[in-house]
């Protein structure tokens, strides 16, 4: 058990996180949901393990630290590493792109909205990665995969013909953003090493956060964070991804 690779994905027990812990489990690694919910990710592990996947749960609120700290000692404590890390866990406090359709309330915005927002999809995802670097050093080859957005591109926004153009929903995409800088950063400092740090975006899937109005099924939602995770030692690191293809920043 213990030369299997070990995931942990933040957010899991439903949508894209189970989405991508169900495709790295058919790839015969070990998947740790992390859930705000314990029962609710319990149920999501067992789904799992009844397709013969290898899975457990953890509670885990990105916001805490105590949780954070609580992940590191299971990594440590079981496996003396950790392989990959999905950030995955994420809000969006504006509604659905669904409910939203092209608008932009930049100006109306709230500071309250906009630092609950930066909490949960910049703040919380740093603080965690943080915390199981030191696990994550001690893998073969580790990576990290930052679940993004298309729209945190300021390049595609800045475009007033780009297919994002309409859609700025300040709090989220600015967030999106800031976790784009930190994906940046982050593999800049780990160049030297066989850690690699990617953006993904996993596309406009139908969960709900995106709506029913996607174009993605679900069972697509996990594709980009599945392959960020499973990328060769030559695999690109300080990247924005979306199925294979580079984003603009």
């Amino acid at each position: 058990m213990r030369s299997k690779k070990v995931a942990f994905i933040t957010g899991a027990n439903r949508g894209i996180g189970l989405e991508t812990a169900r495709e790295l489990g058919q790839k015969d690694i070990i998947v740790v949901l992390g859930s705000r919910d314990y029962a609710k990710g319990q149920a999501a592990a067992q789904g799992l393990k009844r397709a013969d996947i290898e899975a457990d749960t953890l509670e885990c609120d990105v916001l805490k630290s105590e949780h954070h700290r609580s992940v590191y000692r299971y990594f440590e404590e079981r496996y003396g590493r950790l392989d990959i890390l999905v950030n995955n866990a994420g809000v969006g406090l504006e509604g659905s792109a669904s409910q939203l359709g092209k608008t932009n309330t930049t100006s109306t915005t709230s500071i309250d909205l906009l630092r609950r927002t930066f909490d949960a999809n910049f703040f919380g995802v740093v603080a965690l990665t943080q915390t199981l670097l030191p696990l994550i050093r001690q893998a073969p080859s580790g990576r990290i995969v930052n679940v993004s957005s298309i729209l945190g591109s300021l390049t595609l926004h800045a475009d007033p013909t780009s297919s994002v153009a309409g859609y700025k929903y300040f709090a989220y995409g600015a967030s999106k953003t800031a976790l784009n800088a930190f994906t940046i950063y982050l593999a800049d400092e780990l160049r030297n090493t066989r850690i690699k740090v990617n953006s993904a975006h996993p596309g406009w899937v139908k969960t709900e956060l995106g709506g029913e109005a996607a174009d993605l099924e679900l069972s697509e939602g996990g594709k980009t964070s599945t392959w960020l995770a499973m990328l060769p030692d030559d695999g690109p690191t300080g990247g924005y991804f979306h199925l294979g293809e580079a984003l603009p920043w």
